[in-house]
C-alpha cells in the first residue's frame, strides 16, 4: 500500500542536508542552532536601531550622573560637617595624652568621581605651637602618630548595642615614654570600662593598667619556631613588669616599682 514519492524523497533529503550544514556552522545540535538564531537577531536589531539605543544610553547616563552627584554633594557637606566636629574631639584626646598643644584638622579637597564619593581627604597636624598642620603620615614621629591613632580610634567608636566591641592597638606605645606613656594607658584603661581592649606593649607604664596580663614568648621546638602564651597572675605579673622596667636582671627596686605601677593601674 506504500506509493513512491520521489519528490518528498528529494524535498526531505535536502532538508536534512540543510540541517547539516547549519550544524557544522553554527551548533552541533538543532538547540545551539536555534540559539544562535536568536542571538544573531538581537545583535541585527541593536545594530539597526544604534541610534535609538544610544540616545537611550545617553539619557541613562546623565540621570546616573545627576543621581550621583546630588548624593555626592550632600555626602561632601555631611563630611565637611564631621570634620570639624571629629578635629576638635581629637585635639581634646591628644590634650590627654601628653599633646595639648597640638592641632589637628581635617582637610578635604575636590576628586574626581569615586565609589567613596568626590573628595581626598587628609589629615593635617600641627605638634608645636606656631607650625602649619602638615599631613600626619609626612611630619608626626612615632610617638605622635601612635597617640593620634589611639584618639582617632577613641573619638570614632560607637557604643555597641547589645555586643561587647574589640578594640585592638598593636605597639601604640611606639615611640612613647615616660609621662605620655602614662598618659597612653589611662586613655586605654578608659576605653576598655566599655570595650575589650587587645594593647601589645613593651612598656611596663602602659602594662601596668590592665585588667589581664598575658606574656608572649617564641621559643624553638624540634627544629620549629613556636610561639607560647600565658596569662601571668599576681607575682608573676609583678615579676614581667618588673623584668620590663629593668630587663633580665630584676632588682628588688623594679619589683617595688612594678608593684606601685600596678597599685596605680587599679586606681
Amino acid at each position: 500500500r506504500l506509493e513512491a514519492n520521489p519528490d518528498r524523497l528529494e524535498e526531505v533529503e535536502t532538508r536534512l542536508a540543510a540541517l547539516d550544514k547549519l550544524k557544522r556552522k553554527y551548533g552541533a545540535t538543532i538547540e545551539d542552532v536555534l540559539a544562535f538564531l536568536v542571538e544573531t537577531r538581537a545583535q541585527l536589531e541593536a545594530v539597526e536601531n544604534s541610534t535609538e539605543r544610544r540616545m537611550e544610553l545617553e539619557r541613562e547616563r546623565k540621570q546616573l550622573a545627576s543621581e550621583y552627584e546630588a548624593a555626592a554633594t550632600k555626602l561632601s557637606a555631611k563630611r565637611q560637617e564631621e570634620a570639624g566636629l571629629l578635629s576638635k574631639k581629637v585635639e581634646t584626646e591628644l590634650g590627654s595624652l601628653a599633646m595639648q598643644r597640638a592641632r589637628f584638622t581635617i582637610r578635604m579637597s575636590p576628586s574626581g568621581w569615586t565609589a567613596e564619593g568626590m573628595d581626598d581627604v587628609a589629615f593635617l597636624i600641627s605638634p608645636n605651637p606656631g607650625e602649619e598642620p602638615k599631613p600626619l603620615d609626612k611630619i608626626a614621629s612615632g610617638g605622635e602618630l601612635s597617640r593620634v591613632a589611639l584618639a582617632l580610634k577613641t573619638c570614632t567608636q560607637r557604643p555597641a548595642k547589645g555586643m561587647l566591641k574589640t578594640l585592638v592597638f598593636d605597639e601604640v606605645d611606639a615611640g612613647v615614654g615616660g609621662s605620655a606613656a602614662e598618659s597612653v594607658g589611662r586613655r586605654l584603661k578608659k576605653l576598655a570600662s566599655g570595650n575589650q581592649v587587645l594593647c601589645v606593649t613593651h612598656l611596663a607604664q602602659i602594662a601596668g593598667f590592665a585588667d589581664h596580663h598575658y606574656f608572649v614568648e617564641k621559643h624553638e621546638s624540634r627544629g620549629r619556631t613556636v610561639a607560647t602564651i600565658a596569662e601571668l597572675k599576681a607575682e608573676a605579673r609583678t615579676r614581667e613588669i618588673g623584668r620590663m622596667l629593668s630587663g633580665e636582671h630584676v632588682t628588688a627596686e623594679a619589683i617595688k616599682h612594678a608593684a606601685q605601677l600596678i597599685k596605680m593601674g587599679k586606681a
